[in-house]
């Protein structure tokens, strides 16, 4: 990894580069929220101010906090999606305040091994370099490509911490929890 903290501008793996968001991410980061296929498990699409608006969240996370979702790349800088630990801070979630791993990729990404690579390396900077702890991550039931990914990462399944609130849409969400047990990756 490159860096530390805060001051952290990228995390690299054998085959990816985890980047600080910047402008010359916009673009590739609203195309990919913009494919229904890709964002199936949100409820659809969002438009392109949605995804300015999110886009926002991630710079100022990483800004406030030293942690949000990464964009990813390949090592020649292809733009393949994010992943990355994101602080949430509001009283208003069923799980309360949280710190989550997430991911989303562009379709051409899928298949690759690439959502667990960059989880896996976001995680070890947030656990060790961050020192964040009760990390979770949650995804629907029906989406069984995530659910590999939390499987991969060796997360545990929490049942307990099941909960349903409203997506985007206004529409009931179903999220299943999982959990960064204690002592990972060597517990």
């Amino acid at each position: 990894m490159t860096g530390t903290g805060e001051g952290m501008r990228m995390i690299k793996t054998p085959r990816l580069r985890l980047h600080r968001w910047d402008d010359r991410h916009r673009e590739a980061f609203a195309a990919m929220h913009a494919d229904p296929e890709v964002m199936a498990d949100y409820g659809g699409p969002i438009g392109r101010a949605d995804s300015d608006e999110k886009f926002e969240r991630y710079v100022a996370a990483q800004r406030d906090h030293g942690i949000s979702r990464w964009a990813v790349e390949t090592i020649d800088g292809a733009f393949l999606g994010y992943a990355g630990v994101m602080p949430r801070s509001s009283r208003e979630h069923p799980l309360g305040a949280h710190v989550e791993i997430g991911w989303r990729f562009a379709r051409n990404a899928w298949g690759h091994g690439y959502a667990t690579e960059s989880a896996r390396a976001a995680l070890l900077h947030a656990i060790d370099d961050v020192g964040l702890r009760g990390i979770v991550s949650y995804t629907s039931a029906d989406n069984a490509r995530s659910q590999a990914v939390m499987a991969r990462l060796d997360l545990v399944r929490d049942p307990a911490r099941d909960f349903t609130t409203l997506s985007a849409r206004g529409a009931p969400w179903r999220g299943l929890v999982w959990v960064v047990p204690t002592g990972w990756p060597r517990g």
